[in-house]
């Protein structure tokens, strides 16, 4: 045997402390961290099969490459066996809806390049294309009898011009031709300027391909791309319902909306409601004679409940189901028999599945409903099958995102998939505990959370962040959440409420915020922070603040009426509601149900809600985040709030992000980078041990 030389000795004993160092780093690494988001995957918009047999479900996830969300389709066995995809790529698959027959499915994907619909035989795995669209469709429905596929898709209009240009030189570049802005609602958050291009319309075709015939016409959404609504067949297969705003001032009334019959024969079209206040289209009972939906009577304000109705099927005789229960309900399904319905709705914290009958009293069947990404409620969804099988998206603080199967027989809920277990099979995740506390502003029950660090020491001191949901009228809940795990792992507690003006506690609680935000959740949340301060792991002299949207309003509102915190982190707020009355995609909504009237004629009261009217107060150190393609909280009220602090010489930075719009993550990078800066941004402030 050769003898090794001393240079290859060294050469090789450095390899092995390299190596070692890599295992032993990747042996530390037992919480989860900004390297594993991309591993991450996440499901969503559960199918079952006709038989009840099977469920098709989406599959999310992510590529580092090339910097991408995209999502694929796979099956799985009602009881859990045979989890295998049915299609895979770099492309995005979605919205899968299996034949009456359930022998094929429809689906998008834009594996070919735009997306479009596509058809599978589910004995073959044969696939083809049905269409040929100029633009992306959505809300993909079989007909009854298999013979049609509904869908809805915009339409485009003519732009409008005004001057009339002279020609070009042969070879000359000219600039492009301005952009005429004519309607209210001409860009919109996460869709951009193509809001403003055409209106979306109705369309059916032979399911076994051919010419969409377009049903639906004018200068209206059929239904609204941005507020969601879909399509209902009736049993005959010979009409369609869905929910449209055709008001001439629809402008001003987007949310004004009323279900609308069209004939497939000749697209003829009638109002089955008339009331001011949506009408949300649901479905038609199984036997044809009764349309379920949900609405509420318009009465501007900023948190209305919206509650199941069911009418007979030509629009007579509209009968309030839910009028004694205190929550909103949405996702409505009727039972095969017709002689309820499912639905869901937030209570407390949870995404609850529930079955309503026809007096109104509805039972829990399930509370764990998530979109595995969010600490949002409301993100759950489900599917029911004849026989009375269901499969909906699962989640709970620490199981991120799964598709979980009961049955109405046997409510006990079981996960038949586990898309995650390759990360947290071998990650310790961060444990959240519920917490309950009184607000010093009135003594109401304020309901939170208390995420710890993963490898928690109750014997050590602990930062803690107070981070804030947005909407305001949203709420945070028991729910898996990236976002805090991410801090949790970098060593922080975190708290998160759900101060006065969430929802899911009823009516009351959601409005004691009405023409009054922000205001007094302030006392709900410094509440909170006292009461973790009593708890002997929080270091008191290392408290944080951050938040998002709604969440960003209230961080300003907070450090401008207090310096307990060593540094903030505001990202995409509203600091000057008068600005953003006139800027905001949204503008119709804050003129009418957030304020109470126009801006130039209600000037106080739109600044005494402001953040920038305190920014003379802060002496925080601030992090001033946005995207520059936010049209929810326009980056211009992220520039005010960023020059309000400079300009007083106080410690903030801006951080902008490109092409990046409300929520900041558009791409996977950008919302590791969002996470990463606020970290980052908290440790350099960190008071040190002395």
């Amino acid at each position: 045997m050769k003898k090794m030389s001393f240079k290859n000795f060294m050469i090789l004993f450095f390899l092995l402390v390299f190596i070692t160092s890599l295992i032993s780093a990747q042996d530390l690494s037992k919480t989860y961290t900004a390297h594993d988001y991309f591993n991450f995957e996440w499901t969503s918009d559960p199918q079952i099969s006709p038989d009840g047999t099977k469920v098709i479900y989406v599959r999310n996830f992510m590529d580092a490459t090339t910097d991408q969300f995209y999502s694929n389709l796979w099956v799985v066995n009602f009881n859990g066996t045979d989890n295998r995809p049915l299609t895979s790529g770099l492309c995005h698959d979605s919205s899968p809806r299996w034949s009456p027959d359930g022998r094929q499915i429809i689906y998008l994907s834009d594996k070919d390049g735009k997306p479009q619909i596509h058809k599978r035989w589910m004995d073959t795995g044969e696939s083809v294309v049905l269409t040929n669209l100029l633009f992306p469709p959505t809300n993909i429905t079989w007909s009854p009898d298999s013979k049609s596929i509904a869908f809805s898709a915009p339409v485009p209009t003519m732009p409008r011009t005004i001057a009339q240009m002279p020609p070009a030189p042969p070879g000359a570049k000219w600039a492009p031709p301005p952009r005429i802005v004519d309607k209210i609602v001409y860009r919109f958050d996460g869709i951009g300027y193509q809001i403003s291009m055409g209106y979306m319309h109705l369309f059916v075709m032979p399911a076994n391909g051919g010419t969409p015939r377009q049903l639906s016409q004018g200068d209206f959404n059929h239904p609204l791309p941005m507020f969601g609504g879909g399509i209902a067949w009736a049993p005959d297969s010979k009409h369609i319902l869905l929910s449209a705003c055709r008001r001439n001032d629809s402008d001003l009334e987007l949310l004004d909306t009323e279900i609308y019959e069209f004939a497939v024969a000749d697209g003829t079209m009638k109002a089955l409601t008339n009331r001011h206040g949506p009408d949300n289209i649901a479905e038609i009972s199984p036997d044809g004679k009764f349309v379920a939906y949900t609405g509420y009577d318009e009465q501007y304000m900023e948190y209305q409940t919206a509650r199941l109705y069911i009418m007979n099927r030509d629009g007579s005789s509209p009968k309030c189901i839910t009028k004694n229960f205190d929550r909103s309900v949405s996702s409505v399904k009727w039972a095969a028999d017709g002689k309820g319905l499912y639905l869901i709705y937030d209570d407390t914290g949870r995404t609850r599945l529930g079955y309503v009958s026809p007096d109104g009293k509805i039972e829990e069947l399930a509370n764990t409903l998530g979109d595995g990404m969010m600490a949002y409620g409301g993100t759950g969804t489900y599917a029911v099958s004849p026989n009375g099988n269901l499969a909906f998206t699962y989640s709970e603080p620490n199981h991120a995102s799964d598709i979980a199967v009961l049955t109405t027989k046997n409510p006990k809920v079981r996960l038949v998939t586990d898309v995650n277990e390759d990360i947290f099979g071998h990650k310790v995740i961060a444990p959240v505990e519920e917490i309950w506390f009184k607000s010093s502003h009135d003594g109401r029950k304020i309901q939170g959370w208390i995420m710890k660090p993963p490898q928690f020491d109750p014997s050590k001191k602990y930062p803690l962040i107070l981070e804030i949901h947005g909407g305001p009228w949203a709420s945070y809940g028991e729910y898996f959440s990236i976002e805090k795990q991410l801090l949790a792992s970098a060593g922080y507690v975190v708290l998160y409420t759900n101060p006065r003006g969430s929802t899911g506690y009823g009516y009351e609680f959601a409005n004691l915020i009405h023409h009054d935000y922000p205001g007094n959740d302030y006392y709900d949340l410094m509440s909170g922070v006292d009461a973790m301060l009593e708890k002997d792991y929080i270091d008191k002299d290392n408290l944080f603040i951050t938040g998002g949207s709604g969440g960003g309003i209230l961080t300003c509102w907070v450090i401008g009426q207090t310096d307990r915190f060593r540094a903030a982190a505001t990202l995409y707020p509203v600091v000057n509601w008068y600005s953003t009355a006139l800027t905001s995609d949204i503008a119709f909504m804050a003129v009418k149900w957030e304020a109470p009237g126009m801006p130039w004629d209600h000037a106080e009261h739109y600044m005494k809600r402001s953040p920038i009217s305190l920014a003379g107060n802060v002496q925080t150190p601030t992090m001033v985040m946005c995207g520059e393609e936010d049209w929810r909280c326009p980056i211009m009220e992220s520039e005010q709030y960023y020059m309000a602090l400079k300009l007083q010489n106080i410690e903030t930075v801006l951080v902008r992000f490109p092409n990046a719009s409300h929520g900041i993550r558009n791409r996977p990078s950008q919302h590791i980078s969002k996470m990463q800066h606020i970290i980052a941004w908290f440790d350099q402030h960190k008071k040190k041990a002395e």
